[in-house]
């Protein structure tokens, strides 16, 4: 079945063409998983990174190296990564119900567009946030509660943007938890290179999610929806650049401390490099920016997989030398 555009009935605006849940998925569960954003899955790749970031550095600088634990740990974030965005996702369509009836590219979502209802995307809701609790449960006490903890601004994140211009912030601060929950998983206790990771996280969504924001950015200022897109308007290529530059230095310095006291020049050179090769990415990004083009506004935001993958595999690297 298609609707009269071409695409598979019930997909949403901005999915990916061909994805697997518009395709493959049983007709019963596609509304489900579209609530999750399984058809779009950047946003996994988003919440996942900072996850791997902090594992993978905690491993570089323990000097027994990576180890099964660091492997379930991996596993257990990418588990965990996919079924916490879904819940976020769930939460954030439930709350923002009637603006996204309100804006073009977010009509078609599944509640607006009548495939779920309410009450149906609450059950959904609860149903993945407690296959994700089990995964945490398996990891170190202090991991588990800053798990929990994280649950706070993933509550608030949906309606930051009632209230302020900088809704990516709390986007940030709830999307790189995991670098602070994963070096904890792996150490047993929070330290200063996972809190410099976090930082530069949280720069590194600012980046990216006022480039997905100038998409809406006409629709928002009718229904009075604040992003950054819209506050920093023809200002956003100065602000993007230094948000790029407090990434680079923020996560550079959390390499730094990790690395550092170890003395292991080449894991840190090694390190150092894929940090620097994620500033390359988000100045590359910059270069083509166009905030008066959607589409291109969306395939940059997209990229930011890219961006991300590098500091993992060279911080994957740095802990087998």
């Amino acid at each position: 079945m298609s609707d009269t555009g071409g695409r598979p009935e019930g997909q949403v605006a901005d999915a990916v063409s061909g994805n697997w849940v518009d395709t493959l998925a049983p007709p019963f569960a596609r509304p489900y998983l579209r609530l999750s954003r399984a058809d779009r899955p950047i946003g996994t790749w988003l919440l996942l990174l900072p996850c791997w970031w902090g594992v993978m550095l905690a491993a570089a600088a323990d000097p027994q190296g990576p180890g099964l634990l660091d492997l379930w740990i991996v596993v257990g974030c990418g588990i965990g990564a996919f079924l916490m965005r879904g819940a976020g996702c769930t939460w954030n369509d439930i709350t923002d119900r009637d603006f996204d009836a309100a804006v073009a590219r977010t009509k078609s979502r599944p509640i607006p567009s009548g495939q779920v209802s309410t009450k149906q995307a609450l059950a959904w809701l609860v149903i993945q946030s407690l296959i994700a609790f089990c995964i945490l449960i398996t990891f170190n006490g202090a991991a588990i509660a800053l798990g929990i903890i994280s649950l706070l601004p993933v509550a608030i994140y949906p309606f930051a943007k009632r209230f302020t211009w900088w809704p990516q912030v709390f986007l940030g601060i709830a999307f790189n938890w995991g670098a602070l929950l994963a070096w904890t998983a792996h150490t047993g206790s929070l330290g200063w290179p996972a809190v410099l990771l976090y930082l530069g996280g949280i720069s590194w969504t600012l980046f990216y999610d006022t480039i997905y924001a100038h998409q809406d950015k006409e629709d928002d200022a009718l229904i009075g929806i604040r992003s950054t897109a819209r506050l920093f308007g023809e200002n956003t290529g100065a602000w993007l650049r230094r948000f790029l530059v407090a990434t680079v230095t923020l996560i550079s310095l959390g390499v730094l401390a990790a690395l550092v006291p170890g003395g292991n020049v080449l894991a840190l050179a090694v390190a150092l490099a894929g940090v620097w090769a994620m500033g390359w990415h988000m100045a590359w990004q910059l270069g083509r920016l166009d905030i008066d083009d959607a589409d291109t506004c969306l395939r940059l935001f997209r990229a930011n997989r890219d961006t991300g993958l590098l500091p993992a595999l060279f911080f994957a690297a740095a802990a087998i030398l």
